[in-house]
């Protein structure tokens, strides 16, 4: 269907007569979010400051995409409804499809989560080429056009009123001026760094709550020529930080015969730069695992490093009062601790739901939006805060049910060490498959308990099923 607003705007306030929407941003949440503003407006425009290359290249609008990402299975089929064919795409481009469990080795506070078939299927890629394939497709969408190259100046609202009504844009070429877009809605998808909140508080709008939890975490990035003996013939080995063990590691194959491998230190510990640095740090983690595999690889690349201060969830669900013909998605919206791998997952859920908005729109498009998107972020932000308020470091407040989550899984790390199933199930909730409650199913939570020394009578009789969830 084609987007029509509740009150639409005059003739004149578009340059010409189709119905427009602009994205601002061409990372994933935005290239997502054109995907499902196609099948609304006759035509979308994506603005981005950087090129926009036609390969897989890393670029400087993305500082973390040197870095190891993950696509969650919930991820996975998020870009399928949007785009069908991506995993299939995906694999062609040279990704590899593996199973989540047998696949890659997860060490949780130390533990081996038991390698297993989990049925729960998983790519291995970079972040440039999986942001290549959905751009290409993304492209190939007769009514959307990318305009790069272009910084945004400002948005444009309608006279006396605060509705969002287009932007003005300055193309980065020599003498180019500043030209107006006009549009019947704009997407803020310009990532952490979103201007939104700066912006509504100028224009006398109440002021953006935000929840912080910072984390200090730091990473560097190496890769190397992957070899049929590295890993066992694996696709990867990750090594979590844990409270006394603030150092992590992620081992994973990618594209072109090669392996990532990201380092990361939280509360302040630094990975570091050098080689041999990099060979004492590897003899720190709780796995030898890396360290034989530093022995006999060859590096291919620079060594990179990326700063992530602080988890950001912004409040727009609370504001009473948001300019209409304007919305805040992706990482613009609630930016996650990168540890966890959801923020690409998280951005494909709320195109999803952009497009069930629009469709069923009723009043206040922002109202809708941000109270639905609420819901979809929650479940991911509870994960990945519960894990981080572990640390006594993390200095935010922490609700009493975080220190029973917190007592849960550490029986639930060594269970998934001997019991596949208790392993399976972990990581179906951490790929945003089911919900943290599921681990507290009865038949769940006996597995666990069976695993228990016999002194550790809490879960068994019942009182250690903790709540798995806190909303901030």
């Amino acid at each position: 269907m084609t987007w029509k607003t509740n009150s639409p705007l005059p003739h004149d306030h578009l340059t010409d007569s189709s119905t427009r929407a602009i994205v601002l941003g061409g990372s994933v949440a935005g290239l997502l979010a054109a995907t499902v503003l196609s099948e609304h407006f006759e035509q979308v425009v994506v603005i981005d400051r950087d090129v926009l290359p036609t390969d897989p290249t890393d670029r400087r609008g993305v500082p973390q995409g040197k870095h190891v990402h993950g696509l969650l299975a919930r991820g996975v089929a998020g870009i399928n409804s949007l785009l069908p064919g991506f995993d299939d795409d995906l694999v062609t481009a040279g990704a590899l499809r593996l199973d989540v469990q047998s696949d890659i080795h997860w060490y949780l506070d130390g533990h081996l989560v038991k390698p297993s078939p989990s049925g729960i299927t998983g790519y291995a890629a970079s972040r440039r080429l999986l942001e290549h394939v959905i751009r290409t497709r993304v492209r190939g969408l007769s009514n959307v056009v990318i305009q790069d190259a272009c910084d945004v100046l400002e948005l444009m609202t309608a006279s006396g009123s605060s509705a969002v009504i287009g932007v003005v844009i300055k193309p980065k070429a020599d003498g180019a001026e500043p030209t107006e877009i006009r549009a019947h809605l704009v997407v803020d998808a310009t990532g952490r760094a979103s201007r939104t909140p700066g912006w509504l508080t100028q224009r006398g709008f109440t002021p953006l709550v935000e929840t912080r939890i910072p984390v200090g975490i730091t990473y560097v990035t190496r890769e190397y020529r992957r070899e049929p003996h590295h890993l066992d013939g694996r696709a990867g080995t990750s090594v979590a930080v844990f409270p006394g063990s603030p150092r992590g590691a992620f081992l994973l194959a990618i594209e072109e015969d090669r392996f990532i491998l990201t380092t990361g230190g939280i509360h302040g510990e630094q990975p570091p730069m050098d080689d041999e640095g990099l060979d004492a740090f590897a003899r720190t983690l709780p796995t030898a695992e890396v360290t034989d595999f530093l022995t006999t690889a060859v590096r291919i690349s620079e060594p990179v490093k990326t700063h992530y201060p602080a988890s950001v969830r912004r409040h727009y669900e609370r504001l009473h009062d948001f300019p209409d013909g304007y919305l805040v998605i992706g990482d613009a919206l609630c930016s996650f601790n990168p540890v966890y791998g959801q923020g690409i997952s998280v951005a494909a859920m709320e195109a999803e739901l952009l497009g069930q908005v629009l469709h069923d729109a009723r009043g206040s498009l922002a109202k809708q939006f941000f109270t639905a998107a609420m819901e979809v972020i929650d479940n991911p932000w509870c994960i990945a805060a519960n894990t981080d308020l572990r640390f006594d470091k993390t200095t935010e407040p922490k609700p009493a049910e975080v220190a029973a989550s917190a007592a849960y899984l550490e029986q639930i790390y060594p269970a998934a060490s001997t019991d596949a199933a208790v392993g399976t199930a972990f990581l179906r909730i951490t790929n945003l498959l089911d919900r943290p409650e599921a681990l507290l199913e009865p038949s769940l939570a006996a597995r666990v308990a069976a695993t228990l020394p016999s002194h550790d009578s809490a879960i068994r009789n019942g009182t250690g099923a903790p709540a798995v969830r806190t909303r901030s």
